[in-house]
């Protein structure tokens, strides 16, 4: 099998960040869409998908949820990314030269403050490295570019501010996933479990699933809605928790969860990731 590793984006990417962490052994494979990154799995151009869920700032990311189910994909890992933001220009060019800069239109507001001490204009781009490869390509010495250390890296541009974010906070979670499950205890820190399930159309269905994980002491740490097929009262949940299925609280955790649910699909089992705390 191929050892490359898709994510969404261009070469430059905080998601090519994170596949470079993460898997620096593999060739990383830029995808136009989340939906390229997971047929690129399928199709075994690629052996795993980088592909990222929340976010500390935005929240989830928009489809994802969605998209996880029916990708036919399991998780194996996560990886953490905190979005550092450097601006760049061409080589040579000086941070009084800039007259605008360019980003996704996420990036400029996070470094509001650095731009307004210098006086440069923000203008959105569709995407902060596609931004860097495009100044690369026409060579505009009054642009510079809000992108990762990465991005300048990949397209030869010079790093004029490095870190010039307003929050320090913000980090992006990815989920590394591939076709086969891996149910092995591995990492230092613990495990986690992510699942999806329906609840069966009952008074207080939810109430009385979640209380085997209250009973049996599991942590969740996530637990989200969204509606499926269309439908006002098909609500399906998006939950991880701290631990292993075979572990025995969290065994009969998920047994009683299971009485209460018309549907129950792990999507993952993997080593919790120490940048959690």
């Amino acid at each position: 099998m191929t050892n490359r590793i898709a994510f969404q984006g261009e070469l430059g990417a905080y998601s090519h960040e994170a596949c470079r962490d993460a898997r620096p052994d593999m060739e990383a494979l830029p995808c136009n869409t989340f939906e390229q990154v997971i047929e690129a799995v399928r199709s075994g151009e690629a052996q795993l998908a980088m592909l990222p869920v929340e976010n500390t700032t935005y929240g989830r990311v928009a489809d994802i949820h969605r998209l996880l189910p029916a990708s036919g994909l399991r998780i194996v890992d996560e990886a953490f990314v905190r979005v550092h933001i450097s601006l760049m220009a061409l080589p040579g060019v000086a941070l009084e030269d800039l007259r605008k800069v360019r980003a996704h239109l996420v990036l400029i507001p996070q470094a509001a403050s650095f731009l307004a001490k210098y006086g440069i204009k923000g203008e959105a781009a569709a995407d902060s490295a596609g931004a860097a490869a495009e100044l690369s390509r026409m060579q505009q010495r009054e642009v510079g570019v809000l992108a990762s250390d990465l991005a300048a890296e990949t397209y030869g541009l010079n790093i004029l501010a490095r870190h010039i974010e307003d929050h320090a906070h913000n980090t992006t979670r990815f989920l590394i996933m591939g076709e086969e499950p891996d149910l092995s205890r591995r990492g230092e820190h613990g495990m986690m479990t992510t699942f999806i399930f329906q609840v069966r159309n009952i008074p207080a269905a939810l109430y009385k699933a979640m209380g085997g994980f209250a009973t049996n002491g599991v942590n969740m740490t996530k637990l989200e809605s969204y509606m499926v097929g269309g439908s006002f009262t098909a609500t399906q949940f998006y939950a991880d928790i701290e631990g292993h299925p075979d572990d025995a609280p969290v065994q009969r955790a998920l047994e009683e969860l299971d009485y209460f649910t018309e549907k129950l699909e792990i999507l993952g089992v993997y080593p919790r990731d120490p940048r959690r705390d």
